[in-house]
């Protein structure tokens, strides 16, 4: 078996709503050959990964997957169920998994995720251990599974990062990591909100900096008559004496710029302690700062929006003796608990072996190897981060009120809206000026510790801490997204366009560029995932609209998890043959994702004339607006009685009904996209963006304004039969680039008066030869003089094979002899309006705008140049 190719999915996608991963795979000769029938294969692999055993498979009975290993199933089957078993016996719950064929000894195997890079690694060793079994090769499976737990542990997200994404995804805000997750943005657009572990999306720059020098935090508390520890920063040896001899033992020295109690020696009593000590820390940092050593207990006060939210006291590590295991063997332990990690991944952290540790235990003049007696409990550190292995004990109702305000008074001092203040002190129920002091204060608190204590009731403080994002009032930008095979990108920039009419700053992705209100901030084809992130993440944007092509859906899936309104325009041929997608039904499952992924109060939005559109109704879990160019079309009645919107036409005139009412928007000769209505197409499309803003609230008044005002030509509309006169000769250039697109453009053209028509006509070479060949046919059949050219990028194709084809499906149909080959478009164009009349009209379905139109400008100054001169 061999890994051909390797998809990562993100998000929603054509496979499964959830996270995926993609492999294409060879298996090499052993398509057709059952596990059972290679030697030893099962009875081996069933006791290297005995979780296959809890595998109910398809069957869905207990042991169902050993039973179809008995019966005979096949390499690509298995090795889905190995990359399932392997995700499980890390901790990772992941059920999802299948295996299909794609041609011959070609499947895919795709699998649910939770961390990219592991998943990753556990798909490759899946495969690595079939292809060992095989060849009866021996591996170290559970080496392996220690370098894969490796990578799991780099990639687990922190607890406090987690508790987080967990309170927003409960008010249904969809979350995008960012970075590789260094990051995290809560919901999309302007009310996008973007926090990295409990650094808020509104903490204060200024404030973290300050938190971070525990000096500067010192003055500035000290300044504001708030207890701190008596102290200051150490620069030599001498001073380091005189200072601790001034303060008094026992003293702390500790970083200037530290966290997670890193490097912190405390209780020092002696100068004999504090010299060795001092010189361990000279190993980590030149910046040192000392204090006395406050006798008391270790608390946390987590403030959230300058309120005291919760209170945890912490307790240093310790270990309980049995008379028969050392120190070390105790700590091993301890750290087998499974409720510890290496990191901020789980409620509580493994204890490293450290100088810290060593040091704690020679004050206590032990060693790693000392046995301690049945219940002698051996302190490892004075330090009772939860970071190096504290424990902790929720005391949220136990602190008094005079601390609550001090709390809060030093968290405004430091301008910080989220922090940690750690205390030490006898009891939190008692004063601090009594005997107590802030020791420092962090501005990225750590909250496991009040969201999983030890002792006492949870507290949810990183719903506070999504409170004060949002001032509590939840809520996100609209998504609208489209889809279908002809009319997306004039569907989304209409919709764009009124939508900006009432204010909004939109973001929209389309064929021709990513836009963020007016300005158009990347030019290119901008239908995928990344485009629409790009949006999404922008501060500034009011409503997506999002045009959301065939190709990003199946290579990577959607850049947003749901949608308001999500619109097929239509589902006809295109791109059949490409990336395994063989006929009209696999085509109406890739485009049924948009309608798929919506909110369950939003809406999808549906062509009632459109025969794939149709069968794809019982796909969609979300409300349904259903529009036809057929008042009495039976979907679009059968969806308005059971009470949604529906938009129609009517004697040439477009209307809604909604709400047991009729509505009329505006007539079809009253849009200047239609042409008095002999462009069909865009009625069509003018319908589905009717469709989609109805599905926001948009206003009728505004949507009939919008139509009247939006114009067929390249500033509103460009590259969507844009018509341009040159010399008595129109000039038309349309993206048109597929059979429908072919079709619907010729039809609009018989209902115009012109003497003759050019046809200029090429195919993207990534479309199937019958679909090439059939645009020929359909252009013999009209034009009356056809040019036939090739697009620049040839997609995988001979220079000339494209123009092949469609000559060969023009002479099937063609009557005249007219039929020139030009491969190149711009001088296609330039032959066409040499050749061309008064009264004739030139149509040409390009490739790159920007160049021809720079032709016709050019065609259009030298005419009139010329009529300047004879005046």
């Amino acid at each position: 078996m061999k890994i051909i190719n390797q998809y990562i999915f993100e998000g929603r996608n054509i496979y499964s709503h959830r996270k995926c991963i993609k492999l294409d795979v060879d298996l090499e000769g052993y398509s057709e050959t059952p596990t059972k029938n290679i030697e030893n294969f099962n009875n081996i692999l069933t006791k290297l990964i005995p979780e296959l055993y809890t595998h109910r498979c398809g069957i869905d009975e207990p042991l169902g997957f050993i039973k179809r290993l008995n019966e005979g199933t096949y390499l690509a089957h298995v090795c889905e169920h190995i990359i399932i078993a392997i995700h499980n016996k890390l901790g990772i719950n992941i059920k999802y998994g299948k295996a299909r064929e794609i041609k011959n000894e070609f499947y895919y195997i795709i699998y649910e995720y939770e961390f990219k890079n592991t998943g990753i690694a556990i798909g490759q060793f899946a495969v690595e251990i079939v292809n060992s079994l095989i060849k009866n090769k021996k591996f170290n499976y559970e080496e392996k599974i220690k370098l894969i737990l490796n990578i799991l542990n780099d990639e687990y997200i922190g607890t406090s990062t987690n508790a987080i994404c967990e309170a927003a995804k409960e008010e249904n805000l969809p979350i995008i990591p960012m970075c590789n997750g260094e990051i995290y943005q809560i919901a999309y657009g302007k009310r996008g909100r973007r926090f990295n572990a409990t650094i808020g999306h509104n903490t204060n720059g200024l404030g973290i900096d300050i938190s971070c020098d525990k000096l500067l935090t010192k003055e500035i508390l000290n300044l504001q008559c708030i207890p701190v520890a008596k102290g200051e920063k150490i620069y030599n040896t001498i001073q380091l004496l005189e200072t601790a001899n001034n303060i008094g033992y026992p003293v702390v020295i500790k970083p200037q710029y530290g966290n997670k109690g890193k490097n912190v020696f405390l209780n020092i009593e002696n100068e004999k302690i504090l010299l060795k000590s001092y010189k361990v820390l000279l190993e980590n940092t030149k910046d040192i700062i000392m204090e006395k050593f406050i006798k008391g207990n270790d608390f946390r006060v987590c403030v959230v929006n300058y309120k005291v939210i919760a209170v945890s006291k912490r307790t240093p590590p310790f270990v309980l003796g049995n008379g028969i295991k050392s120190i070390k063997e105790l700590i091993n332990e301890l750290n087998n608990n499974p409720l510890r990690g290496n990191d901020h991944e789980k409620p509580l952290t493994k204890v490293n072996i450290d100088n810290e540790l060593i040091q704690c235990l020679e004050n206590q003049k032990l060693t790693l190897e000392y046995i301690p007696k049945t219940n002698e409990t051996i302190n490892l550190r004075y330090n009772a981060n939860l970071s190096t292995g504290g424990f902790s004990q929720d005391l949220t109702d136990e602190i008094c009120k005079e601390n609550i305000e001090i709390c809060e008074r030093a968290a405004k001092a430091l301008n910080l809206d989220i922090c940690g203040l750690d205390i030490c002190t006898e009891t939190i129920n008692e004063p601090l000026y009594n005997n107590g002091v802030i020791v420092e204060i962090n501005s990225a608190p750590g909250i496991r510790m009040h969201h999983h204590p030890n002792i006492g009731k949870p507290r949810n403080v990183a719903k506070a801490i999504l409170d004060t994002m949002y001032n509590g009032e939840y809520s996100n930008i609209p998504v609208i997204s489209i889809t279908g095979t002809n009319g997306k990108t004039t569907t989304v920039r209409l919709i764009n366009y009124i939508l900006r009419l009432i204010g909004y700053v939109t973001g929209m992705t389309s064929t021709d560029g990513i836009y963020i209100g007016e300005k158009c901030i990347h030019k290119g084809d901008d239908t995928g995932i990344e485009s629409a992130r790009a949006v999404l993440t922008n501060p500034d944007v009011e409503v997506a609209v999002l045009e959301t092509a065939r190709g990003g859906m199946i290579k990577r899936g959607i850049g947003y998890d749901l949608a308001d309104v999500g619109v097929i325009t239509n589902i006809t041929e295109d791109h059949l043959g490409c990336d395994n997608i063989n006929n009209l039904q696999d085509l109406a499952h890739v485009k049924s994702l948009v309608v798929e992924a919506v909110k369950d109060d939003g809406y999808a939005v549906i062509n009632g004339d459109d025969e794939y559109s149709v069968k794809i109704l019982d796909r969609i879990k979300s409300k349904i607006i259903v529009f036809s160019l057929n008042k009495d079309n039976k979907v679009l009645n059968e969806n308005l009685n059971k009470g949604n919107p529906c938009v129609y036409l009517d004697n040439d005139k477009i209307y809604v009904a909604n709400n047991g009412k009729k509505y009329f928007i505006c007539a079809i000769n009253e849009m200047p996209i239609t042409l008095n209505g002999k462009l069909k197409y865009n009625i069509y499309n003018a319908l589905a963006a009717c469709s989609a803003l109805i599905g926001i609230g948009v206003d009728y008044c505004i949507i009939s304004k919008g139509f009247k005002e939006f114009k067929l030509d390249e500033k509103f509309n460009i590259g969507r039969f844009n018509k341009f006169e040159v010399n008595g000769v129109d000039v038309i250039l349309d993206y048109g680039h597929n059979i429908e697109g072919y079709k619907a453009i010729i039809e609009s053209l018989k209902y115009m008066d012109y003497r003759k028509v050019f046809g200029i006509i090429g195919v993207p070479g990534d479309r199937r030869d019958e679909s090439i060949f059939k645009i020929g046919e359909i252009s013999g059949e009209f034009f009356n003089h056809i040019i036939i050219k090739e697009d620049k990028d040839k997609r995988n194709r001979k220079d000339g094979e494209v123009a092949k084809l469609l000559y060969n499906g023009v002479l099937k149909t063609y009557k005249n002899n007219n039929i020139d080959i030009i491969l190149n478009e711009y001088e296609a164009l330039e032959f066409a309006i040499e050749k061309a009349k008064k009264g004739d009209a030139i149509i040409i379905f390009f490739e790159k705008y920007n160049h021809l139109y720079e032709l016709i400008m050019k065609k259009k100054a030298l005419i009139n140049n010329s009529l300047r001169l004879v005046e």
